[in-house]
């Protein structure tokens, strides 16, 4: 683990992390901004396909990924959906110039924790990076208007069924998650202990039938449960 510098809100930054990127000079994008964000370049692996990630997987384990939606030899998703089977808490952000609604809720459904687009500039992806190491899931606004659109058009059938009976106040936690505040942040503010707070959102996985902080925003939307 390494330090962070002082623009970070974490003491320690999550290494090491996983690249998945084709492009050279996204890669060298990315990578300068990783650097900037306090990460030894000898803690940032770069691949550009989905065999070469696959392949340094097998020999070491990582932190956190960031990973491209359109790669030579597949989709992304396909490897999003790996690394959230073996590892739920792990922090999959995607930078992507991929904006279709049905990409970006694949992603999602598959296990990104957040999802931002390559047209952004640097501060707003790192930005985006650095909410995913707190624990955050940043969407991109254009993002998240094709969700809230997809939401819209499902009230009707969200209305017709049996909203999962969350109380109040695990309403309230889910309504700070979907702000991007950590389990320790949402402690702080609700006066809770940390353990008390993972407790509700565990309870919230389970009533809402989800596995990720994303998808548990995604379907309380669904639903109404939240703006």
């Amino acid at each position: 683990m390494t330090a962070a510098p002082h623009d970070t809100s974490e003491s320690v930054l999550p290494s090491p992390l996983l690249l998945v990127e084709d492009e050279l000079l996204m890669q060298v994008r990315l990578r300068t901004i990783l650097l900037k964000l306090g990460y030894g370049d000898q803690e940032i692996s770069v691949v550009g396909s989905l065999a070469q990630a696959r392949a340094i997987l097998t020999e070491q384990p990582f932190a956190m990924t960031m990973i491209d939606i359109g790669l030579p030899d597949g989709s992304g998703i396909d490897l999003i959906h790996e690394l959230h089977a073996r590892d739920p808490a792990l922090p999959i952000l995607v930078v992507s110039a991929w904006s279709t609604e049905q990409v970006i809720v694949q992603a999602l459904q598959a296990g990104a924790t957040g999802y931002v687009l390559k047209e952004r500039d640097d501060v707003e992806i790192a930005a985006s990076v650095r909410s995913a190491l707190r624990g955050g899931a940043p969407i991109d606004p254009f993002v998240a208007r094709h969700i809230l659109g997809l939401v819209r058009a499902m009230e009707v059938r969200a209305n017709d069924q049996s909203a999962p009976p969350l109380s109040p106040r695990e309403t309230e936690i889910l309504g700070l998650v979907a702000k991007g505040l950590t389990n320790r942040e949402i402690a702080t503010l609700l006066f809770l202990s940390p353990l008390t707070v993972a407790c509700h959102i565990r309870n919230i996985y389970k009533k809402l039938a989800v596995s990720s902080r994303t998808q548990a925003v995604f379907e309380a939307r669904t639903h109404g449960l939240l703006p």
